[in-house]
């Protein structure tokens, strides 16, 4: 049996904020703004995870309105989330997923993405695909005023 989930996330992009996608801090003088670090790839592949498991999205289990979430580590939250899927029976089987920023160019960063998200997956790199895109000027991505990540994971019943 297997099952498939779809996640989005977006975050501002401000000043006096680090840039953190995939896990990686990133050279660039504007950073997401949000309750945790921001980090809108983790989150919209912890948002894929949970829709497959049917347990609703991050809002739900780790609320902006909760002091224990100020300024979190998204991949400490993306292993509690892992936790659920292995109590499920369920282990990942691949991830697909974009981000949508002008700005920094996101392709030398790609691989270490890859590498961070698949030991928390328990997968190989190669199982953890991250494209980077460009709004080519539109919307609020297009603008620099901020990032969004969208991703697919598909889950294996574990044997």
């Amino acid at each position: 049996m297997f099952r498939v989930g779809f996640g989005y996330d977006a975050h501002r992009l401000v000043e006096g904020r680090p840039l953190i996608l995939g896990g990686v801090p990133l050279s660039h003088a504007r950073g997401l703004l949000g309750h945790s670090d921001a980090d809108v790839l983790t989150h919209a592949l912890m948002d894929a995870l949970l829709g497959a498991l049917g347990k609703g999205d991050i809002g739900r289990h780790f609320p902006d309105t909760d002091p224990a979430y100020k300024n979190a580590n998204s991949l400490v939250l993306l292993e509690k989330v892992m936790a659920w899927v292995r109590e499920e029976g369920y282990r990942v089987s691949h991830v697909d997923s974009t981000i949508v920023a002008e700005k920094p160019r996101l392709s030398p960063h790609i691989e270490a993405m890859r590498e961070r998200l698949s030991t928390i997956l328990g997968v190989l790199p190669n199982q953890v695909s991250i494209k980077a895109k460009t709004s080519e000027k539109m919307g609020f991505c297009g603008r620099e005023e901020g990032m969004e990540a969208f991703a697919v994971v598909a889950l294996l019943r574990s044997e």
